[in-house]
């Protein structure tokens, strides 16, 4: 078996690994924490729920929809990590790792993500060039058909 084969299913189950980890970690402060905080506490319990799902739609498949809906949750969870700390959520505001260790986790396991997206996204884009023939060869091989001079 080729690497190239066993890269792609790796690849595959470590990023719905990373998603299904951030959407537990989400999860676990919702239920531990934020349920109670208006706005955001329903807001991590959307991120928990796409995570989840698009963690076990990854099993099945990595249609480039679906690639694109994992890097947009990341970038989510990423990009309310970054305002929560800055100019706050919806008036709530954090500060630094906290709450520890989930902010790192989180942190670590969403950037995990994006960092196997690219990766994939990058062997899938060497193994598509390595399978198309060089052009000159497909013009080396084409018929040639010329008419007889009149």
């Amino acid at each position: 078996m080729s690497t190239g084969r066993l890269l792609a299913p790796a690849l595959r189950w470590a990023i719905a690994a990373t998603l299904a980890a951030s959407g537990y970690i989400h999860a676990q402060l919702y239920v531990d924490e934020y349920r109670f905080i208006h706005i955001v506490g329903p807001l991590f319990l959307l991120q928990a729920s796409v995570s989840f799902a698009v963690a076990a739609l990854l099993l099945i498949g990595m249609p480039p929809l679906l690639r694109i809906a994992a890097a947009g949750v990341a970038l989510g969870a990423l990009g309310g990590f970054a305002a929560s700390r800055t100019v706050g959520v919806f008036g709530f505001t954090e500060h630094g790792l906290q709450p520890a260790p989930q902010a790192l986790l989180s942190l670590l396991a969403e950037t995990g993500t994006l960092l196997l997206l690219a990766t994939w996204q990058a062997t899938a884009t060497g193994q598509h060039r390595a399978a198309r023939p060089p052009v000159k060869a497909l013009v080396r091989d084409l018929p040639t058909t010329r008419t007889p001079p009149e």
